[in-house]
């Protein structure tokens, strides 16, 4: 298994991924990563809603723009946080930071992962059947990269230089 300073080197958006399925105990670990994520005052203010299932893969694929990835893959985390309140933008950080060791840990197993956001919180809470007092707004699609998809996006490629975003002790 990779160290965790080469998960963050290598980490890529991955939307093509291969029809293996993940093993139970590489989609637990995965999932297990995320529910030991840090969070503010350790509320740990997050359910996870795992789904494998083809067909609910592809009705999460149609929650928003851009989810395309989700209809292929092998995994598909979606993070639930509590409803809107006054502790919603440390609730969204802190499911930020699950996303985040989630997919961190997926790289170290050599599974690819993709963000995506959920557009249609409703329509999925009525897909995933997930109380009202909890919103889904975040995903992560999960697999074995295809190797016959090279990287694609309208993004920069690499990172911006360490000097353009980095200030020391003041602007």
């Amino acid at each position: 298994m990779m160290d965790v300073w080469e998960a963050i080197r290598t980490k890529r958006a991955i939307r093509h991924f291969t029809n293996d399925p993940l093993p139970d105990e590489v989609v637990e670990r995965i999932l297990d990563a995320g529910r030991r994520s840090q969070s503010s005052k350790n509320s740990q203010p997050w359910q996870f809603v795992a789904v494998r299932d083809r067909d609910t893969l592809q009705k999460l694929s149609r929650m928003g723009d851009y989810l395309s990835h989700v209809a292929g893959a092998a995994l598909c985390v979606v993070i639930l946080v509590p409803a809107e309140n006054e502790r919603s933008a440390w609730h969204m950080f802190d499911a930020g930071q699950s996303a985040s060791y989630m997919q961190l840990a997926a790289q170290a197993m050599g599974v690819g992962s993709c963000l995506g956001t959920i557009y249609q919180p409703e329509a999925t809470r009525d897909l995933l059947g997930f109380p009202a007092d909890w919103q889904a707004r975040l995903l992560i699609s999960f697999g074995y990269p295809d190797p016959n998809h090279e990287r694609q996006g309208q993004g920069k490629a690499g990172r911006q230089n360490f000097d353009e975003v980095v200030h020391w002790d003041r602007w």
